[in-house]
């Protein structure tokens, strides 16, 4: 310049030319980590101790045709990948599709900020299904106790909840390929524990199980009497009525569904990792990692609940997990009915019941990443938008981990989970955490269903352009019906008090949530825009690898 001075920089519209991650996952690392998702011990067992809550619906039915009509949601992620293939899924695709201020307040409180509120329900399960079992085997009762309940606020869930974050902290960081030898360490070896109990449960009987329950309740409950019959008699006064096995009602069936969609509707949570995911350009790749971590979950859990209905008695266990559920008092089973743990009983031997939770515990352990893991990715893909500030889209030279984002997990995760524990009522506004992920999959589908005119330029080059059914693209036709399912379940929470989610008072802690998610992306609008950057230009671009 004439003056001597050199001229300002020009802003890019990306943070940088390419975003830096790549591709180290396998389509089978990533089929593991959607059947880590969809995990029938850590998230369907708890599933089934609740479907007590309606009486007459029968299991089997209803987990297949959930499975039947979550593949719809399968499709339409899959569709999605192979058009759009980039980290940070719903965010990535709502931003091109419908726009960055509908994509930051929907995936941001998805993905983002209601996670947090995720840390204490996931301790929670670890307390319920490895430590409080453990803790009873060993004949600390008062272990066990303390601990709590899965739902149950104070210190022992909030040494869970230390345990938990520093666990999937080191995860984590350890990258995405370190992170799938763990989840492949954990998948086989929880398999083999799984196979371990099945076996258990088919050549034994349910009066072998009787005996064993009243054995184990009273030496390691004290209670005296028969506790297999008594479980039965107190949840029944208390109000339980239990759901049918063997006979099919329609109606009643279907209104199980609500309640299995906490552990099948997952499939596609790793969706925001498929930037890091070789070979998604391949439809049927990027298909058969999340249909059949769906399927396979699908099929373990029938065969799980047919035995458990054969041996443990289903009557038994729905009673048991309803008097924990709903803390009735003078249970004979004081501690939650965990499936592992009853079949565990079957064998006299303290070592081996030890043994089958610590191996079954895996389960746990492979699960527990998915908390911040896919969500890091969320948080990285605005960053890279420049919508949050630019260290949060940083990621490490050698293991390509975003330690921004992941702080932005695990701090606030770490506050929640405090506040959780100790502040009283505040677990009540945590009831709907689930909604807001099933919505933030409707605004997703929403942005499929109309991809194909919305964004025309992205669907023709894309490999899913020719996938048509009846001349309709199959995304649309695909994202109408998961659409649908997902607004059936929508309408079932909101307003069945059945499935406890129903709460004015959470409803209105997720709309300040949404709210807050809205300031900040109006704030990094205008603020950006000062600097001369127009995120609207941003999110009509797609960022390159």
């Amino acid at each position: 310049m004439a003056t001597g001075t050199l001229a300002p920089p020009r802003q890019s519209l990306f943070l940088r030319n390419a975003t830096g991650l790549v591709k180290a996952w396998s389509g089978f690392d990533a089929f593991i980590y959607s059947f880590m998702s969809v995990n029938l011990i850590a998230l369907g067992f708890s599933a089934f101790g609740f479907v007590a809550a309606v009486s007459g619906g029968h299991m089997v039915s209803a987990v297949i045709v959930a499975g039947v009509a979550v593949s719809f949601l399968v499709i339409t992620y899959a569709l999605l990948v192979a058009a759009m293939p980039r980290a940070g899924g719903d965010y990535t695709w709502q931003s091109r599709i419908l726009g960055g201020g509908a994509a930051f307040v929907l995936s941001m409180t998805g993905w983002w900020f209601i996670l947090w509120h995720w840390t204490p329900i996931y301790a929670g399960t670890l307390n319920q299904m490895v430590l409080a079992p453990i803790s009873a085997t060993i004949g600390r009762q008062d272990w066990a106790t303390f601990l709590g309940g899965p739902y149950t606020p104070g210190t022992g869930l909030f040494i869970a909840c230390l345990i938990l974050l520093a666990f999937v902290s080191v995860v984590v960081t350890l990258g995405m390929e370190g992170y799938a030898r763990v989840q492949k360490f954990c998948f086989w070896v929880g398999l083999a524990g799984l196979a371990v109990m099945a076996l258990i449960l088919l050549v034994n009987g349910q009066s072998g199980m009787h005996d064993a329950i009243n054995r184990e309740a009273a030496s390691l409950f004290g209670y005296k009497g028969d506790a297999y019959a008594d479980t039965i008699k107190v949840a029944t006064k208390a109000g339980f009525s239990p759901s049918s096995f063997n006979a099919f009602s329609f109606g009643p069936t279907l209104a199980l569904i609500p309640f299995l969609m906490f552990y099948l509707l997952w499939p596609n949570w790793g969706a925001t990792l498929y930037g890091e995911v070789r070979g998604t350009k391949d439809y049927r790749r990027i298909f058969n990692s999340m249909f059949w971590g769906l399927w396979v979950t699908v099929i373990l859990s029938v065969v799980v609940l047919l035995l458990m209905a054969k041996t443990i008695g289903w009557e038994f266990f729905e009673a048991a997990a309803y008097n924990v559920n709903f803390a009735v008092p003078n249970a004979p089973i004081p501690i939650w009915p965990h499936p592992v743990m009853l079949a565990g009983w079957l064998v006299d031997n303290a070592a081996f019941q030890i043994a089958l939770l610590a191996v079954m515990s895996l389960w746990l352990w492979g699960w527990f990443g998915t908390l911040f893991l896919s969500s890091t990715r969320v948080i990285f893909a605005a960053a890279f938008d420049r919508v949050l500030p630019e260290w949060a889209a940083k990621i490490s030279a050698k293991r390509r981990v975003p330690y921004g984002a992941l702080a932005l997990m695990v701090v606030p995760g770490l506050v929640i989970s405090a506040i959780y524990c100790y502040v009283s009522g505040f677990s009540t506004l945590v009831l709907d955490a689930t909604l807001v992920i099933a919505i933030t999959y409707l605004g997703t589908v929403v942005g499929a269903a109309i991809l194909p005119w919305r964004r025309a330029t992205i669907f023709n080059s894309s490999p899913i352009a020719k996938v048509r059914v009846a001349g309709i693209p199959a995304i649309t036709v695909a994202a109408v019906v998961t659409g649908l399912f997902l607004i059936f379940n929508l309408v079932k929470w909101f307003t069945d008090s059945t499935y406890g989610l129903n709460n004015a008072t959470s409803f209105k802690y997720l709309a300040v949530l949404y709210v807050l998610a809205l300031v900040i992306y109006v704030v990094a609008f205008f603020y950006r825009r000062s600097q001369g950057i127009d995120l609207r230009a941003i999110h009509h671009e797609i960022p390159v690898e």
